[in-house]
């Protein structure tokens, strides 16, 4: 019952942020100053709100979500980055992981749409338009269904240019 714990405050932390003196005079400096990235600038804040240290403080989740209006799972995710990682990766958000198999073009069905994109467009029509391709490469049965989107980002690949 994941829902009925939400609201309350977790007796033992898990992560434990514990700030050195430098730690805390570069997240204030970087706070005070404004200047960055606003997730960075988040980040540093919930650091320092999360602080056990002598001179940290020593916030609970629920004022902290109150204070920066963030949810609970990312005060979770900045400490454990911090605890596990560093302080450098807990200020700068994970680049999300690259996901091939999700990738619906490609090999063959890239050389379809090449030749496709290259070829005369259909009676009744000057050029191309992503819909078009999306229909026709479907009709040709390379894949079951693309949206547009795909279309153009397969395209965006190809370096040569297309007639006009």
């Amino acid at each position: 019952m994941a829902g009925a714990d939400q609201g309350k405050e977790s007796p033992v932390l898990k992560y434990r942020v514990t700030l050195t003196e430098q730690e805390r005079d570069a997240l204030k400096k970087l706070v005070s100053a404004g200047k960055g990235a606003a997730r960075k600038l988040l980040h540093a804040r919930i650091l320092l709100l999360t602080d056990m240290g002598d001179h940290g403080q020593r916030r609970s989740d629920d004022e902290i979500t109150d204070a920066l209006d963030v949810s609970r799972s990312t005060i979770y995710r900045v400490r454990e980055r911090f605890v596990e990682d560093s302080l450098a990766a807990a200020l700068v958000p994970r680049k999300m992981p690259r996901r091939p198999d999700k990738v619906k073009i490609q090999g063959e069905t890239e050389k379809k749409l090449i030749a496709l994109a290259c070829s005369d467009p259909p009676n009744g029509r000057c050029r191309w338009t992503m819909e078009l391709l999306a229909d026709h490469i479907v009709q040709l049965g390379a894949v079951e269904k693309i949206s547009q989107e795909t279309v153009r980002r397969a395209l965006k690949k190809m370096t040569s240019t297309w007639n006009r």
